[in-house]
């Protein structure tokens, strides 16, 4: 497999699999996925719960064939959001 490195399966992990994905190739690098804290910038499949908790379920970017692609371009959007939460006091 070309870029080893953005890919990773645990089939022994007793949550496997935690979301359902078509075809082969079910990614668990990012179990828990960096773009959680966007909000709903983050361009994935969520809703939010009467608590107001994100929830994730219906979500297969991160376990998905493009889904390191995705992220890792995301990460700027995740930066630049980081860095103004701490300017303003917010961390």
């Amino acid at each position: 497999m070309k870029n080893n490195y953005a890919y990773f399966q645990n089939k022994d992990c007793e949550y496997y699999p935690c979301h359902k994905v078509d075809g082969e190739g079910f990614n668990c690098l990012f179990c828990f996925c960096p773009l959680y804290s966007m909000g709903r910038e983050c361009g994935g499949n969520f809703t939010y719960t009467e608590d107001g908790i994100k929830d994730c379920s219906a979500c297969t970017i991160p376990h998905s064939k493009n889904g390191y692609d995705y992220i890792v371009k995301k990460c700027p959007e995740i930066i630049k959001k980081i860095k103004e939460e701490a300017d303003n006091g917010e961390l």
